[in-house]
């Protein structure tokens, strides 16, 4: 299922981040992880952010996936199921026949 990840990352933990070098680790680490299909950078909130769209196969890939985010970045996270352009227009077309 394709989702969508949204990482706002904790400024202490992100300022100390930068200084050692980790933050490019951190996130190259886990763009190697997830493989995205698309993957932005910049502020929300306040914070700084991360938004990845990828493929996830099983829920029980979360733990493995994130707990660099938490650990190591102190991370508030949050991940939704989202669609494409072409998928929504399935979906629509398979909810218009359902209902007729």
């Amino acid at each position: 299922m394709r989702v969508m990840l949204r990482a706002h990352i904790d400024t202490q933990a992100g300022n100390e981040a930068i200084k050692t070098g980790a933050m490019p680790q951190a996130m190259k680490k886990l763009m190697d992880k997830v493989k995205p299909e698309a993957a932005y950078f910049g502020p929300s909130q306040g914070v700084r952010t991360c938004w990845m769209v990828f493929d996830m196969q099983d829920s029980a890939e979360m733990p493995p996936l994130l707990e660099g985010l938490f650990a190591e970045l102190n991370a508030e996270i949050e991940i939704s199921p989202v669609m494409n352009a072409d998928e929504l227009a399935k979906g629509l077309s398979r909810l218009t026949s359902a209902q007729r």
